[in-house]
């Protein structure tokens, strides 16, 4: 699944991961403090832009050309380390444009977080009757978040014409090397269709996952200090009173009590759909067969098939039950939770509405980022029940046991061969 399209891929994940964090790191401690000390940073106390020249911020461009140095480095290196694997420019120089851009949404989300604040404010203006809003400050706003938002569309436009290549370059890489093994992968339960839908499958599910994991950490290191910002706003909250930085401790407290209240409810699912998938291959082939031998899709065969099929769903009706309850539940709540802990500071009047914007936004994306696994669950779990099977293919192929599953499937094969074997012509 993985070394067919990356070089070495434990390795090279595991030093993907080690080289973001020490370059986040340097970043902060190191790096931010040079391109102050060399005219780059912002004026103390300067308001950001909420327009494209937010994109051209001394600071901005001073990171850009840190990122992109990091982002160079670390692909030269895997070049020189793996120079031979013939997908070296889609898995490693694509993932690191896919990670660019990726940044470069959250880079979006910032401006237009700072783009409600003047908006939330003329609004507000407007709506008091206060002298001297007038029409065109609302058009000009909408002008500015036009300008954004059609650069952004373009970009993701581009982006996702990119990725939709990308993804078939991963699921050629793996159907050439599953190809490759076919007489010795062959006789798995479902191969043909493992090989030609589950390898898509794999490959669009997993880069998902990981443009969304991305885009979560990213968002996390730029939306933070701007959390920790707007905490200045919030002195008081119900039943707690104060607390320093509260936005930033009740986003991190939300996240992770719907992270661990659906994990902990969800623990099931993973493996009923992966049975799932396994029973209604075993049927639709049995059928299958049963088109061109005469002595293959009996009756009993059949109800004993549909029957485990039957089982399974509602097995997973019942565990989706209790499941989407908390949920749900949690869904509902998380849309007035930030409300209700802003009751007090709204009240004292302590924020206008343009303030309340950018912390409603800011809490959203922190809130969102912490929650990566709330947001992705469902996919995560279709996501390991088609691991789950493409291991089988990985365990016939490095001539390990094959699960139990896989197992009676080759078992109730030979008992039907030998069947046909023993019938009459």
């Amino acid at each position: 699944m993985f070394h067919s399209f990356f070089p070495r891929p434990k390795l090279f994940f595991l030093s993907a991961i080690a080289f973001a964090f020490v370059a986040v790191l340097a970043w902060y401690f190191v790096f931010a403090g040079i391109g102050d000390s060399l005219g780059f940073g912002a004026p103390e106390g300067a308001v950001e832009p909420y327009d494209l020249t937010f994109f051209l911020m001394p600071s901005n461009v001073f990171f850009y050309a840190y990122f992109a140095i990091c982002m160079l480095s670390f692909g030269a290196a895997w070049s020189f380390i793996d120079r031979y694997n013939p997908w070296i420019g889609w898995s490693v120089w694509g993932s690191l444009l896919i990670v660019a851009v990726t940044y470069f949404g959250v880079q979006v989300t910032v401006v237009i977080n700072n783009w409600r604040r003047p908006f939330g404010d003329t609004l507000m203006n407007a709506l008091q009757g206060k002298p001297g809003t007038t029409a065109w400050d609302f058009y000009s706003l909408m002008l500015i978040f036009a300008q954004v938002a059609f650069l952004s569309m373009a970009v993701s436009i581009l982006t996702d014409f990119f990725t939709s290549h990308y993804i078939f370059r991963w699921r050629t890489a793996m159907n050439d090397f599953y190809m490759s093994k076919w007489e010795q992968l062959r006789h798995i339960e479902g191969a043909s269709q493992r090989v030609q839908e589950d390898t898509m499958r794999f490959s669009a599910t997993l880069e998902g996952l990981g443009i969304t994991l991305i885009n979560s950490v990213m968002t996390l290191i730029v939306f933070l200090p701007i959390l920790f910002g707007l905490s200045s706003y919030v002195t008081e909250l119900p039943i707690i009173g104060q607390i320093p930085h509260a936005l930033f401790w009740l986003a991190i407290f939300w996240a992770t009590f719907g992270t661990v209240l659906l994990a902990t409810v969800g623990v099931k699912l993973p493996g009923l759909n992966f049975r799932n998938q396994r029973v209604e291959a075993a049927y639709r082939k049995e059928l299958v067969y049963g088109e061109d031998h005469a002595d293959r899709a009996q009756p009993a065969t059949v109800r004993e098939l549909y029957g485990n099929v039957r089982k399974n769903y509602f097995r997973m009706y019942w565990h989706y039950l209790y499941f989407n309850v908390a949920r749900y539940f949690y869904i509902q709540a998380d849309g007035l939770f930030l409300l209700f802990m802003l009751v007090p500071t709204i009240v004292a009047g302590k924020i206008t509405y343009g303030i309340y914007q950018q912390i409603a936004t800011a809490f959203g994306q922190v809130s969102n980022s912490f929650q990566y696994l709330v947001n992705s669950w469902t996919t995560i779990i279709e996501l390991l029940s088609i691991h789950k099977r493409l291991k089988a293919f990985e365990a016939a192929i490095d001539g390990e046991p094959l699960p139990e599953i896989d197992r009676n499937y080759l078992v109730r094969e030979a008992e039907g061969g030998e069947m046909a074997a023993n019938k009459p012509t």
